[in-house]
């Protein structure tokens, strides 16, 4: 009874950090992928979503490694990180679908504000110019612009980053439930005898 419930701790453990590192490989390979075709010119965004797919593939890998050896210190250090995660997490997500129209609208403004690049990737796949006014004056990516027949892109935005807050509060919230059953399944992994090993020995 002991072996089937420590091997089946294990190979759980070990399958939910395989799923964590093809979903860590998907999310640098769309990244490099997005930036090798032009569809995001912002380093900024690129070297984000990669950094934080290197730092799930890490983590994903120390307790694959763990899970295997039933090593107690990579086993431990990886409940650990994966309790913070579960909990920045959690939060994002919650902030991602408890965020209102006005809160949203603000966000967005800033973030056009600050970062030009993101106001020409926007306005090159939207199809649209400036935020709440366009300015025929001005330089403007999109295709409509010549023909000085662009609208402002605060209204397609809006609609979009809703949708896409939506959709990555869903996906949040449910990785972050994958992560507190990683945790409990590592809590109950790590105090639970190896069969194969010296009986008389708690590992």
């Amino acid at each position: 009874m002991v072996c089937a419930g420590f091997t089946c701790s294990k190979h759980s453990l070990c399958a939910l950090n395989i799923l964590y590192v093809m979903v860590s490989l998907l999310m640098i390979g769309i990244a490099a992928w997005g930036k090798w075709f032009g569809l995001v010119s912002s380093f900024q965004v690129v070297g984000g979503v990669i950094g934080v797919g290197v730092f799930l593939f890490f983590v994903a890998l120390v307790g694959l490694i763990g899970a295997m050896k039933h090593h107690q210190v990579l086993l431990f250090f990886y409940m650990i990180i994966l309790f913070m995660v579960f909990i920045v997490q959690f939060s994002v997500s919650s902030a991602c679908l408890a965020i209102n129209k006005d809160q949203q609208e603000r966000l967005l403004e800033v973030g056009w504000n600050n970062s030009y690049t993101t106001q020409r990737d926007v306005e090159k796949s939207l199809n649209c110019c400036g935020f709440y006014h366009v300015d025929n004056n001005g330089t403007c990516n999109a295709a409509c612009f010549p023909n000085r027949s662009c609208s402002p892109c605060a209204e397609q935005i809006q609609e979009h980053a809703g949708e896409v807050l939506r959709f990555v509060g869903g996906i949040g919230l449910f990785f972050s439930f994958t992560e507190i059953l990683g945790v409990w399944l590592t809590y109950r992994y790590r105090n639970q005898k190896d069969p194969r090993a010296n009986p008389s020995a708690f590992l």
